[in-house]
Protein backbone atom coordinates (compact mmCIF):
# COMPACT_ATOMS: atom_id res chain seq x y z
CA UNK A 1 0.00 0.00 0.00
CA UNK A 2 2.56 2.70 -1.15
CA UNK A 3 1.59 6.30 -0.65
CA UNK A 4 2.95 9.42 -2.40
CA UNK A 5 4.74 11.99 -0.16
CA UNK A 6 2.48 14.11 -0.28
CA UNK A 7 -0.43 11.90 0.76
CA UNK A 8 -2.70 13.36 3.21
CA UNK A 9 -3.90 10.82 6.08
CA UNK A 10 -7.98 9.96 5.64
CA UNK A 11 -10.45 11.81 4.37
CA UNK A 12 -10.38 15.51 3.49
CA UNK A 13 -14.00 15.65 5.35
CA UNK A 14 -12.30 14.33 8.42
CA UNK A 15 -9.73 17.51 8.10
CA UNK A 16 -12.33 19.79 7.59
CA UNK A 17 -14.43 18.60 10.98
CA UNK A 18 -11.03 18.35 12.71
CA UNK A 19 -10.02 22.26 11.80
CA UNK A 20 -13.37 23.04 12.96
CA UNK A 21 -13.15 21.30 16.27
CA UNK A 22 -9.96 22.82 16.88
CA UNK A 23 -11.13 26.18 16.30
CA UNK A 24 -14.08 26.34 18.43
CA UNK A 25 -12.19 25.00 21.10
CA UNK A 26 -9.22 27.39 20.22
CA UNK A 27 -12.32 30.24 20.85
CA UNK A 28 -13.15 28.12 24.35
CA UNK A 29 -9.90 28.22 25.86
CA UNK A 30 -9.09 32.27 24.55
CA UNK A 31 -12.45 32.51 26.46
CA UNK A 32 -11.58 31.01 29.22
CA UNK A 33 -7.80 32.43 29.43
CA UNK A 34 -9.91 36.26 29.23
CA UNK A 35 -12.13 35.21 32.41
CA UNK A 36 -9.10 33.73 34.04
CA UNK A 37 -7.56 37.06 33.63
CA UNK A 38 -10.43 39.00 35.76
CA UNK A 39 -9.98 37.37 38.82
CA UNK A 40 -7.09 35.51 38.74
CA UNK A 41 -7.07 34.36 42.22
CA UNK A 42 -10.56 32.60 42.34
CA UNK A 43 -8.93 30.55 39.44
CA UNK A 44 -5.73 29.74 41.36
CA UNK A 45 -7.34 28.75 44.27
CA UNK A 46 -9.91 26.52 42.50
CA UNK A 47 -6.83 24.99 40.65
CA UNK A 48 -5.24 24.02 43.72
CA UNK A 49 -8.53 21.82 44.56
CA UNK A 50 -7.89 19.75 41.36
CA UNK A 51 -5.56 16.51 41.60
CA UNK A 52 -2.67 16.85 39.13
CA UNK A 53 -1.62 13.42 39.68
CA UNK A 54 -4.94 12.42 37.86
CA UNK A 55 -4.55 14.97 34.64
CA UNK A 56 -0.73 13.56 34.59
CA UNK A 57 -1.96 10.06 34.53
CA UNK A 58 -4.33 10.78 32.05
CA UNK A 59 -1.69 12.44 29.76
CA UNK A 60 0.26 9.19 29.71
CA UNK A 61 -2.51 7.52 28.96
CA UNK A 62 -3.11 9.90 25.76
CA UNK A 63 0.29 9.81 24.53
CA UNK A 64 0.56 6.22 24.84
CA UNK A 65 -2.53 5.63 22.73
CA UNK A 66 -1.54 7.93 20.34
CA UNK A 67 2.19 6.12 19.81
CA UNK A 68 0.08 2.56 19.24
CA UNK A 69 -2.56 4.34 16.84
CA UNK A 70 0.50 5.38 15.09
CA UNK A 71 1.84 1.73 15.14
CA UNK A 72 -1.09 0.09 14.09
CA UNK A 73 -1.84 2.61 11.31
CA UNK A 74 1.84 1.37 10.12
CA UNK A 75 1.20 -2.06 10.33
CA UNK A 76 -2.07 -1.45 8.34
CA UNK A 77 0.41 0.30 5.81
CA UNK A 78 2.06 -2.24 5.08
CA UNK A 79 -0.87 -4.87 4.67
CA UNK A 80 -0.70 -6.32 7.88
CA UNK A 81 -3.77 -5.41 9.15
CA UNK A 82 -4.26 -8.48 11.50
CA UNK A 83 -1.29 -7.10 13.25
CA UNK A 84 -2.47 -3.36 13.12
CA UNK A 85 -5.70 -4.51 15.16
CA UNK A 86 -3.85 -5.40 18.67
CA UNK A 87 -2.43 -1.68 18.75
CA UNK A 88 -5.60 -0.30 17.87
CA UNK A 89 -6.92 -2.36 20.74
CA UNK A 90 -3.99 -1.28 22.94
CA UNK A 91 -5.16 2.58 22.16
CA UNK A 92 -8.60 1.37 23.31
CA UNK A 93 -7.54 0.22 26.50
CA UNK A 94 -5.58 3.44 27.15
CA UNK A 95 -8.80 5.52 26.09
CA UNK A 96 -10.86 3.15 28.89
CA UNK A 97 -7.72 4.14 31.24
CA UNK A 98 -8.47 7.87 30.94
CA UNK A 99 -12.34 7.21 31.04
CA UNK A 100 -11.85 5.49 34.47
CA UNK A 101 -9.83 8.06 35.87
CA UNK A 102 -11.74 10.87 34.48
CA UNK A 103 -14.87 9.01 36.45
CA UNK A 104 -13.14 9.03 39.54
CA UNK A 105 -12.12 12.44 39.48
CA UNK A 106 -15.30 13.82 38.71
CA UNK A 107 -16.79 11.39 41.37
CA UNK A 108 -14.27 12.80 43.69
CA UNK A 109 -15.28 16.46 42.76
CA UNK A 110 -19.19 15.64 43.02
CA UNK A 111 -19.07 14.02 46.78
CA UNK A 112 -16.60 17.49 47.83
CA UNK A 113 -19.94 19.23 46.41
CA UNK A 114 -17.61 20.95 44.19
CA UNK A 115 -20.10 21.22 41.01
CA UNK A 116 -20.71 23.18 37.63
CA UNK A 117 -22.50 25.82 39.49
CA UNK A 118 -19.33 26.09 42.56
CA UNK A 119 -17.92 28.69 40.57
CA UNK A 120 -16.64 29.94 36.93
CA UNK A 121 -13.56 28.10 37.00
CA UNK A 122 -15.36 25.33 37.68
CA UNK A 123 -17.68 25.94 35.10
CA UNK A 124 -15.00 25.83 32.76
CA UNK A 125 -13.03 23.07 34.10
CA UNK A 126 -16.50 20.46 33.58
CA UNK A 127 -17.84 21.88 30.09
CA UNK A 128 -14.17 21.86 28.63
CA UNK A 129 -13.62 18.31 30.21
CA UNK A 130 -17.14 17.15 29.66
CA UNK A 131 -16.80 18.14 25.97
CA UNK A 132 -13.49 16.40 25.99
CA UNK A 133 -14.71 13.48 26.96
CA UNK A 134 -17.21 13.08 25.02
CA UNK A 135 -14.61 13.06 22.38
CA UNK A 136 -13.21 10.33 24.01
CA UNK A 137 -16.03 8.22 23.85
CA UNK A 138 -16.39 8.76 20.32
CA UNK A 139 -12.72 8.07 19.68
CA UNK A 140 -13.35 4.55 21.36
CA UNK A 141 -16.19 3.87 19.02
CA UNK A 142 -13.69 4.78 16.18
CA UNK A 143 -11.39 2.45 17.40
CA UNK A 144 -13.84 -0.23 17.66
CA UNK A 145 -14.03 0.50 14.57
CA UNK A 146 -11.13 0.29 13.20
CA UNK A 147 -9.95 -3.11 15.31
CA UNK A 148 -13.00 -4.80 13.57
CA UNK A 149 -11.82 -3.41 10.31
CA UNK A 150 -7.97 -4.28 10.41
CA UNK A 151 -9.23 -7.62 12.12
CA UNK A 152 -11.37 -9.04 8.92
CA UNK A 153 -9.47 -11.06 6.57
CA UNK A 154 -9.97 -8.83 3.56
CA UNK A 155 -8.55 -5.51 4.47
CA UNK A 156 -7.92 -4.03 1.50
CA UNK A 157 -6.28 -0.23 0.62
CA UNK A 158 -9.62 1.19 0.14
CA UNK A 159 -10.02 0.49 3.97
CA UNK A 160 -7.05 2.35 4.64
CA UNK A 161 -9.00 5.61 4.17
CA UNK A 162 -11.46 5.04 6.90
CA UNK A 163 -8.41 4.03 9.20
CA UNK A 164 -6.11 7.24 8.80
CA UNK A 165 -9.32 9.15 9.75
CA UNK A 166 -10.05 7.69 12.66
CA UNK A 167 -5.92 7.93 13.54
CA UNK A 168 -6.47 11.46 12.70
CA UNK A 169 -9.81 12.05 15.13
CA UNK A 170 -7.84 10.68 17.54
CA UNK A 171 -4.55 12.59 17.65
CA UNK A 172 -6.73 15.70 18.05
CA UNK A 173 -8.58 14.16 21.38
CA UNK A 174 -4.95 13.67 22.12
CA UNK A 175 -3.91 17.46 20.85
CA UNK A 176 -6.67 18.60 22.52
CA UNK A 177 -6.27 17.05 26.15
CA UNK A 178 -2.71 18.41 25.62
CA UNK A 179 -3.73 21.90 25.86
CA UNK A 180 -6.37 21.48 28.26
CA UNK A 181 -4.40 19.74 30.85
CA UNK A 182 -1.83 22.72 31.60
CA UNK A 183 -4.19 24.84 30.78
CA UNK A 184 -6.83 23.78 33.74
CA UNK A 185 -4.40 21.60 35.91
CA UNK A 186 -0.90 24.08 35.27
CA UNK A 187 -1.56 27.08 34.68
CA UNK A 188 -0.01 29.75 37.46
Amino acid sequence: MSRSKNHVPGEVGIWIFILGDMVIFGLFFLVYVYYRGLDIELYRQSQLQLNQHYGALNTLLLLASSWFVVMGVEKARQGLGQKAAPFFASALACGLGFSAVKVVEYGEKLAADITITSNDFFMYYYIFTGLHFLHVVIGMGVLTFMILKTRAKHFQSNDMIMVESGASFWHLVDLLWIVLFPLLYLMP
